[in-house]
């Protein structure tokens, strides 16, 4: 009765203007990720861009919790839409760790699972920009929604098997050489994983609110 109730009210649409105005921010601070991992000279430069988007993120973060607080109906459950800026947030808050360790380590030069796992990131900070816009419309769009999310759920996983090649590659490289060339390379890893983890944490939410509402 009160979803039946709901839906016969006028709702606050400009959430979904925010959602997209954020997604593009995380595409672009993928993109720039992208472009640290394939390493020289530019590196800093590129780090310096996955900050500024991720600043740009949190403002907007910042822009959709004020609008829940004072917006009279949403689009959907309260806590869903906190729940899903949320998740997309912490995906580029981990990007920016990852520019951060690269940063505080001095690291030029990167792996090619390492470079692998930059192009997947983006694709799947794209899948997420395509995906919410069809939220608008969460009944017609259930079944591209549900590609959408798996395709984001297959790339996370395979992120996890390319940290679990570049870590078998960085040992046999580095067994008989420098240990601390090994702990960077797997601290870099490490945070790699995280974002895709993050973007995997993106697509359950936006499963959750599909069924939730459909």
């Amino acid at each position: 009765m009160n979803r039946w109730f709901r839906a016969l009210l006028p709702r606050e649409e400009r959430f979904f203007d925010l959602f997209a105005r954020h997604s593009q921010t995380v595409v672009q601070g993928a993109q720039a990720l992208e472009g640290m991992l394939r390493g020289g000279d530019e590196v800093p430069v590129f780090c310096q861009r996955v900050n500024q988007f991720e600043n740009e993120a949190d403002q907007i973060t910042r822009e959709v919790l004020t609008a829940v607080r004072r917006t009279f109906i949403t689009p959907f459950d309260r806590g869903d839409i906190k729940n899903l800026i949320t998740s997309m947030d912490d995906a580029i808050d981990q990007m920016q760790q990852t520019a951060k360790a690269v940063m505080l380590f001095e690291v030029r030069a990167f792996e090619p699972p390492m470079r692998e796992i930059g192009s997947i990131l983006v694709q799947c900070a794209t899948l997420v920009g395509r995906a919410l816009p069809l939220m608008q419309s969460m009944g017609e769009n259930v079944t591209t929604l549900t590609a959408l999310t798996e395709e984001i759920t297959r790339l996370e996983g395979r992120v996890d098997d390319l940290d679990d090649i570049g870590m078998k590659e960085l040992f046999l490289k580095h067994r008989s050489g420098n240990a601390m060339d090994f702990v960077v390379g797997a601290e870099i890893y490490k945070h790699l994983e995280k974002v895709a983890d993050r973007f995997d944490d993106v697509a359950n939410e936006i499963n959750s609110i599909v069924i939730e509402q459909v």
